[in-house]
């Protein structure tokens, strides 16, 4: 009896052992199936860094800093992060045409296909000047026909005609480039002189010397993009944004006589000259085509 019980206890503890003994269901770990949203880059995109404000990020753009903040969903134009990517150009939307689906063009190819009977009869000559054979039972034998028939072939070749080709007489003197439907008639920001030239390391624009209270005018008709001292280093500022391509800016102002949002015309006065961020009283004036500082020399006029 007490072996049959030791023996019964032995299979039951085998077979518990059997069932603990199986590997557990691996589990799986569903955060790593998510894919993170891939963060938008390339042009049109800027990552914001250390130090950056919403006005300057616009106006190295060529943008204007409420376009920027309404593209991001962006309620306080102070509210950017160090890391943070911004649109800076104006969303695209996709095009398609009035039937909206992708239209074939035709393949150029060679001649077009013969289009002949098979009973018709084959050229005498081909082009590699191959000769047929008399087609036996068409005519009836006769000297004449055997001398035509074993005539020598005229194998010379015949040149071969070219397609007419209309050629365009070629101006006498080179046409004027064309005035781009963005340019700018400008006109010189005030009357001082030149004390500082353009210089892409150090100085982005031109500086005009002067009396406090100079007037500055609008060197170009335009919409106030910018009127305040929020970005360091210009002082009192003033942006206008003339058209898709250019804007112009107005730096170290006494005072500014414009508001963000007013279209001026061109030779209005928008400020007073002032050293406002400066070491002297000077205007230090800039033209940006597409957000890239360029020499303002290069389009005023000349004096």
């Amino acid at each position: 009896m007490t072996r049959v019980l030791l023996f019964a206890l032995s299979v039951l503890s085998v077979a518990l052992a059997g069932c603990f003994s199986q590997q557990p269901a691996p589990a799986v770990d569903r955060s790593l199936t998510a894919q993170a949203k891939p963060q938008p880059s390339g042009p049109g995109y800027y990552t914001v860094k250390r130090g950056d404000t919403l006005y300057r990020i616009a106006m190295e753009h060529g943008q204007d800093y409420r376009d920027i903040a309404a593209w991001n969903n962006l309620s306080d134009p102070a509210a950017i992060n160090e890391g943070q990517i911004l649109r800076v150009l104006p969303p695209v939307a996709a095009t398609a045409d009035s039937n909206g689906a992708v239209v074939a063009s035709p393949i150029g190819g060679g001649g077009g296909v013969e289009a002949r009977s098979l009973d018709a009869p084959a050229a005498a000559a081909s082009a590699g000047g191959l000769k047929q054979e008399p087609r036996v039972g068409k005519e009836p034998y006769s000297d004449e026909a055997y001398a035509r028939l074993n005539r020598p072939a005229d194998t010379s070749p015949r040149p071969a005609e070219q397609p007419r080709v209309e050629t365009k007489p070629e101006p006498a003197t080179p046409p004027a480039p064309a005035t781009g439907p963005d340019s700018v008639p400008w006109i010189w920001p005030t009357a001082g002189n030149v004390i500082a030239p353009f210089s892409e390391a150090s100085n982005k624009g031109l500086d005009f010397a002067g009396k406090a209270g100079d007037p500055v005018i609008a060197a170009g008709e335009g919409k106030v993009v910018y009127a305040g001292s929020g970005l360091r280093g210009y002082g009192e500022l003033v942006i206008i944004k003339h058209n898709a391509t250019f804007l112009s800016a107005y730096a170290h102002n006494r005072k500014i006589l414009v508001k963000e949002g007013q279209q001026v015309a061109r030779g209005q006065k928008i400020a007073e000259m002032g050293n406002t961020d400066a070491d002297r009283v000077k205007l230090h004036f800039e033209i940006r085509k597409q957000g890239k500082p360029v020499d303002p020399a290069q389009y005023l006029p000349k004096r």
